[in-house]
């Protein structure tokens, strides 16, 4: 039996006159909460004006779990949205406002926190996007990420690297103040530690070769140390004492093959060896149930991720990696976007972007527009009716992101560049696609 399309209503609908086209519009928001939410957040934003959006953070705080996470990814959507437009608002505010309020929402709602985790971290990166768009008073952003490092509940997690544009030398001078004299007072416990880590990444953003070799040869001699410590001296030109170094670390394995081992948890310290020693799903996820049993694996998770970026940003299998472990880790929403930041093989952006299409439709658009391109590079018949396929969906995610126009641009384009390819142009006629009409009709 054959399945029969519904009709385009689009040639319709064009026919009617903008008050008739609202006045049906708003009688589906009525309808259907989501949508309207949608508009609401839409017009919020719309020429810079974000007050609408703040008052709608006011209501969503007074929802439940469920409601509040739905609601707070929506207003994600739109800052995400508008940072990617080039808005010429300053989002700054409501970025923050929005990382505040998930992290007191996620200290409150305890085991039952859902995807806040995820939505937390989307919300520290749009704000960076915005600050970097809008810098605001460099002094208060510092002690905005010291009183979050140092008085929070240990989250969000805040990499100096994504605000050190927005700093500046003002702001990253004022986190280091405060960094020296937490290690000046010496002692031991949480604030040290959150001490130390700072004082590394501030090394990093820096450019502090020196400083940042001394502060990880401090550290006890662990193989994901060395190996960065060969990285930081081979990224800075200085390969003789990346080789030397090398040599040190590999000798003093030899004659000291038993690393430190923390006597209250020797396992979290065997896993994160073997971690260290071969990054890998599996060695990942052996740390995560040993560190989880023991209660560490908010640290354990921190430092290993830190290594697994790396890795991304040296290859495309490094990058897959990262996502996959992400993926292990049930945080669709971060591996996703280590995806996009890090640039992860074609097979598994495709793969993501189908589970994401559905909620995120223009953000998939880029994945699927470039696996149309590597199909037609193939130049073979089933490749071609694959592509055709492809842009079938891509004409209806750019239906449902608003942007029909771009999707006949684009195939315009396509079809003007492979017109030769007769077999294509074949393929995506029988696949019920509305080809251009040629820019040059006489030719």
């Amino acid at each position: 039996m054959r399945v029969t399309s519904p009709p385009d209503l689009r040639p319709y609908l064009r026919t009617l006159d903008a008050e008739t086209l609202a006045d049906l519009l708003c009688a589906q928001a009525d309808r259907d909460p989501e949508l309207r939410h949608s508009l609401e957040l839409r017009a919020a934003t719309q020429s810079g004006d974000v007050t609408e959006a703040h008052r709608l953070l006011d209501a969503a705080v007074t929802d439940g779990n469920v409601e509040y996470t739905a609601k707070v990814g929506a207003v994600l959507d739109t800052l995400g949205r508008l940072l990617d437009a080039g808005s010429r608002a300053d989002l700054a505010p409501l970025a923050r406002r929005t990382v505040d309020d998930i992290s007191e929402m996620l200290e409150q709602a305890g085991e039952h926190a859902g995807d806040l985790g995820d939505r937390l971290d989307r919300a520290v990166e749009l704000y960076a996007r915005a600050c970097a768009a809008r810098p605001p008073d460099p002094e208060k952003l510092a002690d905005w990420i010291l009183e979050v490092e140092f008085d929070g509940p240990g989250w969000p997690v805040i990499e100096l690297a994504d605000f050190a544009g927005p700093l500046g030398e003002t702001g990253l001078k004022r986190i280091k103040s405060t960094v020296d004299d937490v290690l000046t007072q010496g002692g031991a416990g949480p604030r040290r530690d959150v001490a130390e880590r700072l004082q590394e990444e501030l090394a990093e953003v820096l450019g502090d070769v020196d400083g940042l070799v001394a502060i990880l040869s401090a550290k006890p001699p662990r193989v994901d140390v060395s190996l960065k410590i060969v990285r930081v001296l081979r990224a800075a030109g200085r390969h003789s004492e990346a080789i030397a170094h090398a040599a040190r670390a590999l000798t003093h394995d030899k004659i000291v093959p038993k690393l430190e081992v923390p006597p209250e948890d020797e396992t979290v310290s065997l896993r994160r060896k073997e971690f260290d020693a071969g990054p890998s799903r599996e060695t990942y996820a052996a740390l995560r149930e040993a560190a989880t049993a023991a209660g560490r694996w908010t640290a354990q998770r921190r430092a290993a991720l830190a290594r697994l970026r790396e890795l991304a940003s040296e290859d495309t299998e490094g990058v897959d990696l990262l996502v996959r472990v992400l993926l292990d880790d049930g945080r669709p929403d971060e591996a996703w976007r280590a995806c996009v930041r890090f640039g992860g093989s074609l097979g598994l952006s495709v793969e993501l972007a189908q589970e994401r299409a559905a909620e995120h439709p223009a953000e998939t658009i880029p994945v699927f527009r470039a696996e149309v391109d590597e199909l037609i590079e193939r130049k073979d018949p089933q490749a071609y009716q694959e592509a055709a396929r492809r842009l079938k969906l891509l004409r209806g995610l750019h239906k449902r992101a608003g942007t029909p126009e771009e999707f006949t641009a684009h195939l315009a384009t396509l079809v003007e560049t492979h017109r030769r390819k007769s077999r294509l142009i074949t393929e995506i006629r029988a696949a019920r696609i509305a080809m251009p009409k040629p820019r040059n009709p006489s030719a």
